[in-house]
């Protein structure tokens, strides 16, 4: 059973494992090695903490086990939403997403947009997203192709 819960501080170690291991074993499909060991870092874990904190964001939990999180900025930037690889395709990230959408209604945001990965670019579109732009953006030397992406909500999600 899948449920969603604010994230805490406490959540700060359990946010950046989830992250790592998201980028080493399942965007990793899609960019190569050396863009993925550039991306899948985390130098600054008190950064890290504080960033989550300063916003609203969210743990989604399978029973027991926290296997994803999801944070949104104020200005509608869905920043990071990452789901553990051993729990991918049961419904967390959609959760996550439905979870976001109903809090920008509640502050009075139209729009969300995120910079989504090769990876998760699908998911996005199944979900009434749209694609505004490729880019290219710099990690640590190396470049990764990601989208700029858009909701406006009260649209509906396109079929998958």
């Amino acid at each position: 059973m899948l449920t969603v819960r604010q994230y805490v501080p406490a959540d700060a170690d359990l946010t950046i494992h989830i992250f790592l291991r998201a980028i080493r074993e399942v965007a990793s499909k899609d960019y190569t090695q050396a863009q993925v060991d550039a991306w899948a870092r985390v130098e600054d874990r008190e950064a890290w903490a504080k960033r989550r904190s300063s916003r609203p964001a969210w743990i989604v939990q399978y029973g027991n086990v926290s296997i994803g999180f999801a944070d949104l900025v104020p200005d509608g930037l869905l920043d990071m939403m990452f789901v553990h690889p051993d729990y991918q395709g049961i419904g967390a990230a959609s959760l996550l997403l439905a979870t976001i959408e109903a809090e920008a209604r509640k502050q009075g945001i139209q729009r969300i947009f995120t910079e989504a990965s090769l990876t998760a670019r699908p998911f996005f579109e199944r979900r009434g997203f749209r694609v505004l732009a490729s880019q290219t953006v710099e990690k640590r030397g190396q470049t990764l192709e990601n989208f700029k992406m858009e909701k406006f909500l009260g649209e509906t999600a396109a079929t998958s």
